[in-house]
C-alpha cells in the first residue's frame, strides 16, 4: 500500500504565487524596471487567501504576484529594451568618467527608445475599452500639466501632458460633449459624453505649488508616461472620427508677440488659450456618423415606448445645452479664471475673449459693441455700459448645470450668489433635499413662481396683522360685501340667458416629464404587487429603512421651518426698533 509521500508546499496555492524577489531573479530586472513593466502591462500585486501556505509556513511580510502574470511578463519585448537601457547607461557613465566627449555624443545619439503601441493593443482590444479607462488618465495628465519646472520631474513629460490635455479639450469643444461642471475647493469637476461613455475628470485650481516630500515621483512619472501615450492614441481616434486635423492647427495665421511668448511656442500658446477655432479636414464635420453599437442598442429597445420617450427628452435637453450660449459674446475680466471659463463657454456655442495685455489668444477687445456679457469678480464696476450684462463667473457654471440661461439679477457684481450646488449629487426617494436644490430643480423645469408665492405669503402676514389692529373696519367691509352678494344673486336669473357660441379649440399641451413620472409610479405599483412571498420580507426591510430616512428628512424640514420663523421674528423686531 505504498506510494509517493506528498511533500508540503509543492502544490495548490503555494505554487500559484511567487514573491517579488523571486520574480526579479526570474526576469533579471532591477526593482525600478520591474515596477515600470508591471505598470505598463497592468500587473499588480495580489493578496493570497492563505498567506502562510503561500509563504511556506513563514509569517514574514512579502509582496506576492500571480505566477501566470510573471510568466506572461517574461515574453514581452520591453524587457529587452530595459536591458539595452541599462547597458546604455553603463557605457555613458564610463564615457563621461573618461571625459571622452566624442564617444559620449555618439552614445547619446544612439539612446534606446521603446514603444508602447503593442501594450495599448493588448490592454484595449476596442476603442470603447480605452474610453472606459480615460477618467484616471485625464486626472493624472491634468495634474502633471500644472506642475512647475523643477529637477524632480522631467520637463519634457510636463510639456507632453500639457499638449495632450489641450488637444483633448479642443475635441470636447468641437464635439460640444460637455454635460456637467462643478467648482469645488479641490478643483473644477467636468463631465463629458464621448461616444456614449460618460467621462469625469477634475482640474486643480491654478495656485502656487510645492512638491510634497512623501511622494515617489519615479512611480508617478511611469504612470504619467503610460497615460500620456494612452491619451495621445485616444486623441488621434477622436480627431479622425470628428474630421479634425491632428495635431490641431489654427485656421488663421497669428502674428508673433515677443513680449508674451517665444517664436517657436506661438502656435502652442494660442491653442492652449482655447479661444481660436481649429482646422477641419473639410469632410462635413457637423454631420454625425452612425455608431453601429448605438444602433444595435436602440434596435433592442425599439418596442419600449418609455425608453424612446426618455431618450427623446434627453436628446432635446442635450441639444439645448449645446447651443446654450449661441450668439453670446463674453468678455473676461483679468481676475476671473480665463482658461476654465473659455472652455465651458465654447463648449456651449459661445465666444470668449479678454484684454490683449493678459495673454495670447484674445479675439476682440473690451470696446467691441457686440459683447453681450461681461464676466467680472469685483464688488464694483467702473464705466458700465448699458448694452451688456455684468455677471459673476458662477452664473456660467450654474446656467450649464440648469441647461438654461438663468436670470442674471442674482449674479450681479457685489451681490452674494446663490449656493453653487453639485450636479453629481442625486438624492434618492425619501432623502432630504435642500431648499436651494428644490428651487434650482424648479428653475430647470421652468417653474418660476416661487418668488411670487413668497412675496404673496409675506403680504398675507402683513394683512393679518393689519386685520388684528382694525377689526371694526373689517366687519363693516364684510357686511357691505354680503349686501352686494345678495343684490347680485337677485339679478343673476335675469342675466343667465346667454346666447350659444362656439369657441376655437386649442391643442392640449402634455408635459412629457410628468407623464413619464406617472408611468414609472404605475409600473412601480404593479411591480410591488408581483413580488413573491420569499422576497417580500426583504422588501419590507428596505421600505422600513426608507421610512426611517424619510422621518429624518421630516425632522430636518421642521428645523428649517423653525429657523425661518426665528429669522422672520428677528427681522420684524429690527424693523420696529
Amino acid at each position: 500500500m505504498g506510494g509517493t509521500k506528498k511533500k508540503k508546499f509543492e502544490r495548490g496555492s503555494a505554487t500559484a504565487f511567487v514573491s517579488r524577489n523571486k520574480a526579479l531573479k526570474k526576469l533579471q530586472l532591477s526593482l525600478g524596471d520591474f515596477r515600470a513593466l508591471c505598470i505598463f502591462k497592468g500587473i499588480y500585486p495580489v493578496e493570497p487567501l492563505h498567506k502562510k501556505k503561500v509563504n511556506k509556513g513563514s509569517t514574514a511580510v512579502k509582496t506576492f504576484y500571480n505566477l501566470k502574470d510573471i510568466q506572461f511578463l517574461a515574453h514581452d519585448n520591453l524587457i529587452t529594451k530595459f536591458r539595452e537601457k541599462k547597458h546604455y547607461l553603463r557605457r555613458l557613465k564610463k564615457a563621461v568618467a573618461k571625459k571622452n566627449t566624442y564617444a559620449e555624443s555618439i552614445i547619446r545619439d544612439n539612446k534606446p527608445v521603446y514603444s508602447l503601441k503593442h501594450v495599448m493593443k493588448e490592454r484595449y482590444p476596442t476603442f470603447t475599452d480605452a474610453l472606459r479607462d480615460l477618467d484616471d488618465c485625464l486626472n493624472l495628465c491634468f495634474v502633471f500639466a500644472t506642475f512647475p519646472h523643477s529637477q524632480r520631474i522631467k520637463v519634457d513629460l510636463v510639456q507632453l501632458c500639457r499638449r495632450r490635455t489641450v488637444e483633448f479639450q479642443h475635441y470636447v469643444i468641437a464635439a460640444k460633449a460637455l454635460r456637467k461642471v462643478f467648482v469645488s475647493i479641490k478643483g473644477i469637476y467636468y463631465q463629458a459624453d464621448i461616444k456614449g461613455e460618460t467621462i469625469t475628470w477634475v482640474v486643480s485650481h491654478k495656485r502656487g505649488y510645492e512638491h510634497p516630500q512623501d511622494v515617489d515621483y519615479k512611480i508617478m512619472e511611469t504612470f504619467a508616461e503610460y497615460n500620456s501615450v494612452l491619451l495621445g492614441h485616444i486623441n488621434i481616434k477622436l480627431y479622425s472620427d470628428s474630421h479634425l486635423v491632428y495635431p490641431p492647427q489654427l485656421n488663421e495665421y497669428v502674428s508673433h508677440d515677443p513680449a508674451k511668448c517665444l517664436e517657436g511656442d506661438i502656435v502652442d500658446e494660442h491653442l492652449a488659450s482655447l479661444a481660436p477655432h481649429i482646422r477641419t479636414t473639410g469632410e462635413h464635420p457637423d454631420e454625425v456618423e452612425d455608431d453601429p453599437e448605438v444602433d444595435a442598442m436602440n434596435a433592442v429597445n425599439v418596442d419600449d415606448p418609455e425608453y424612446i420617450e426618455r431618450s427623446k427628452v434627453e436628446a432635446a435637453a442635450v441639444h439645448r445645452l449645446q447651443n446654450l450660449f449661441k450668439g453670446c459674446k463674453f468678455f473676461l475680466n483679468r481676475e476671473v479664471p480665463r482658461e476654465e471659463l473659455t472652455f465651458v463657454i465654447r463648449c456651449c456655442g459661445g465666444e470668449a475673449s479678454w484684454d490683449r495685455s493678459l495673454g495670447v489668444g484674445a479675439t476682440y477687445s473690451d470696446s467691441d459693441d457686440s459683447i453681450t456679457h461681461h464676466i467680472i469678480d469685483r464688488p464694483t464696476v467702473s464705466n458700465q455700459r448699458l448694452d451688456r450684462t455684468y455677471i459673476q463667473p458662477q452664473w456660467v457654471f450654474d446656467s450649464i448645470n440648469a441647461r438654461m440661461l438663468l436670470p442674471p439679477q442674482e449674479y450681479f457684481p457685489g451681490i452674494p450668489c446663490p449656493p453653487h450646488l453639485s450636479p453629481f449629487v442625486e438624492e434618492k426617494e425619501g432623502e432630504y433635499v435642500p431648499e436651494e436644490k428644490v428651487k434650482f430643480l424648479k428653475r430647470m423645469k421652468g417653474e418660476m413662481e416661487e418668488e411670487e408665492e413668497e412675496s404673496d405669503g409675506e403680504d398675507d402676514e402683513e394683512a393679518e396683522e393689519s386685520e388684528d389692529e382694525d377689526n371694526e373696519e373689517a366687519v363693516q367691509q364684510v357686511g357691505q360685501k354680503r349686501k352686494r352678494n345678495t343684490s347680485e344673486a337677485a339679478e343673476e336669473p335675469e342675466k343667465k340667458t346667454v346666447k350659444m357660441a362656439v369657441s376655437e379649440g386649442s391643442i392640449e399641451k402634455v408635459d412629457k416629464q410628468k407623464a413619464l413620472a406617472r408611468q414609472q409610479a404605475e409600473e412601480r405599483r404593479l411591480g410591488e404587487m408581483m413580488i413573491p412571498k420569499k422576497h417580500k420580507r426583504l422588501y419590507h426591510k428596505i421600505m422600513t429603512s426608507r421610512k426611517k430616512s424619510s422621518q429624518e428628512t421630516m425632522k430636518l424640514k421642521e428645523k428649517k421651518e423653525k429657523l425661518k420663523a426665528a429669522q422672520k421674528k428677528s427681522k420684524k423686531k429690527k424693523e420696529k426698533v
